[in-house]
C-alpha cells in the first residue's frame, strides 16, 4: 500500500499569508485597544503566529504599524469603489449615496485609522507615514463621491459642497466612537442629502 504524499504549501505563500494575517490583525487591534495597546506581541497573539514569527517580518512596532496604515488606506479605498459601484447599478438617490459614505465612515478600518491619526498628531515620524497615506485616500474618496453622485464640478459650489459631504460623514464618524450614533446620524443625512441636491440642481 501506497501513501501520497500531501504537498506542502509553498513557503513563499505561507510567509505572505502571515504577513497578510499581522497586517489585518494590526488594524482590529487598532480599533479595539488603540495605539497603547497594539505592540507586536498583542498583534502576533491576535493574529495566531508567533511573536518571533512577526518580528521576521516587522521588527518594530513603527515598521509594522506602518505597513498597516497603508493596508487599511488599501482596504478603505477598495471598499468605498466596491460599496459605491454597486450603487450606480441602480441608479443610487443621494441620500442613498451620503448614507453609504456614512456607514463607510463608522467601520473598523475608520476606527483604526483615528487611532493612528491621534497618534501622528504627537508623533513627527508616524505622521509623515500618515498624511500621504490620508491625502491619497481623501482624495479617491472624493473622486468616488463625484462619480456616484454624477455630480458636475464646473458647476460652481458643486466641489466645495461634494468635499463638504465627506467632511460631514467623517465628523459623524468621529461621533459614532464612544456611543451608537446612528439615529441621529440618519435625520442629519437626510437633510444634507435634501441640501445637497440643491446644489446639484435636482
Amino acid at each position: 500500500m501506497t501513501t501520497q504524499a500531501v504537498p506542502r504549501e509553498p513557503q513563499q505563500d505561507r510567509s505572505r499569508a502571515t504577513r497578510q494575517r499581522l497586517l489585518e490583525a494590526a488594524v482590529d487591534c487598532l480599533a479595539s485597544v488603540g495605539w497603547a495597546g497594539t505592540t507586536v506581541a498583542v498583534v502576533a497573539e491576535h493574529a495566531g503566529v508567533s511573536r518571533g514569527a512577526a518580528q521576521h517580518h516587522f521588527r518594530t512596532r513603527e515598521e509594522l504599524v506602518t505597513a498597516a496604515v497603508e493596508y487599511g488606506s488599501d482596504v478603505r479605498i477598495a471598499q468605498m469603489r466596491e460599496r459605491l459601484d454597486e450603487l450606480a447599478d441602480r441608479r443610487p438617490s443621494t441620500l442613498d449615496v451620503v448614507t453609504l459614505l456614512g456607514e463607510m465612515y463608522t467601520t473598523p478600518l475608520f476606527r483604526a485609522a483615528l487611532q493612528l491619526w491621534v497618534a501622528a498628531s504627537s508623533d513627527e515620524q508616524l505622521r509623515a507615514q500618515v498624511v500621504p497615506l490620508e491625502t491619497r485616500v481623501g482624495r479617491e474618496a472624493h473622486r468616488l463621491t463625484v462619480e456616484a453622485l454624477g455630480a458636475d464640478e464646473s458647476v460652481p459650489g458643486v466641489r466645495e459642497t461634494v468635499q463638504a459631504t465627506l467632511d460631514l460623514v467623517r465628523g459623524l464618524g468621529l461621533a459614532d466612537l464612544l456611543t451608537d450614533d446612528s439615529p441621529r446620524r440618519g435625520k442629519l443625512l437626510g437633510q444634507w442629502a435634501a441640501t445637497l441636491d440643491t446644489t446639484l440642481g435636482r
